[in-house]
């Protein structure tokens, strides 16, 4: 007699637990870092000290009587014009998650570096890269959840309007726009990183091209074509430009596109490299 068989299930899951397991350990490590703590208090922090600046120049422009002194009278503005800063902090995160692992340790730890007992702990190269895009995903996003409703509460605590119902939606996909911006410039920075396996050239990049001088708005005077670069696709996720300084942006939609594209191209790139190259 035959004897019946059960399906085999065992290990029919692991896959999936190992990757939980994964995103949850880089979740763990990525927060405890000095760096990341760090990248996490220049996007909340900084972008609230920027909006409490613009928010009082605009408050005392209006008490004076001369608004035209500010490019601007509206605390979503004031808020939303210190938003750059949690850029710089998405950047400084999505560097510091892999340039961390290839940082060599202490002569008294032997000198070694992070990347090893990391790949011990999680053979599988892509699911460890894999946990490192949701960590640093995930450690963005959250960032973004706080400091941009605490951002416009503040700026329109300290100008004194109260806020305009009728403007409720347009601000809030304004901010899931700028939340999506942060989150996807951390992510291409870190894909970056991945093929650089160093921090420093990402980091200074990134940090000069949202802060400082940006090559991609340089180019636009060469070519519209500019406006398809990551950083400018995805400008108007923030919402419309209120002084008209970049008149060849894309809109939302198109934008958000072709910045994901960039993301999702140069994360696969990295993964290749990331998967077959020694560690």
């Amino acid at each position: 007699m035959t004897g019946s068989r059960e399906p085999a299930t065992t290990g029919s899951h692991e896959p999936a637990t190992t990757l939980v397991r994964a995103v949850a350990a880089e979740l763990r490590k990525t927060a405890t870092l000095p760096a990341s703590r760090g990248a996490l208090a220049v996007a909340m922090l900084g972008s609230l000290g920027i909006t409490v600046l613009n928010a009082v120049s605009v408050r005392n422009a209006l008490r004076s009587g001369q608004p035209e002194q500010v490019g601007y009278t509206s605390p979503v503005e004031a808020a939303f014009s210190a938003f750059p800063l949690g850029t710089v902090g998405a950047v400084i995160l999505g560097v510091v998650v892999i340039s961390s692992e290839y940082t060599a340790n202490s002569p008294d730890a032997g000198g070694g570096r992070q990347i090893t007992a990391t790949l011990t702990a999680t053979p599988g190269r892509l699911a460890l890269l894999t946990a490192k895009v949701a960590a640093a995903a995930v450690l963005v996003l959250a960032t973004a959840a706080i400091t941009i409703p605490a951002c416009l509460a503040l700026a329109h605590l300290i100008i004194g309007t109260p806020f305009p119902a009728a403007t409720l939606g347009e601000t809030a996909a304004r901010a899931a726009g700028t939340a999506l911006y942060w989150m996807l410039t951390g992510l291409i920075v870190l894909a970056i990183t991945v093929l650089t396996r160093s921090g420093i050239i990402p980091l200074i990049a990134g940090i000069v091209n949202s802060s400082v001088v940006s090559v991609s708005i340089l180019l636009t005077h060469l070519t519209s074509l500019a406006y398809y670069l990551p950083d400018l696709a995805g400008l108007r996720l923030h919402g419309d430009d209120p002084l008209d300084m970049f008149p060849g942006a894309l809109d939302p939609l198109p934008g958000g596109l072709v910045m994901a594209a960039w993301t999702l191209g140069l994360l696969a790139v990295s993964a290749t490299v990331f998967t077959r190259r020694d560690a």
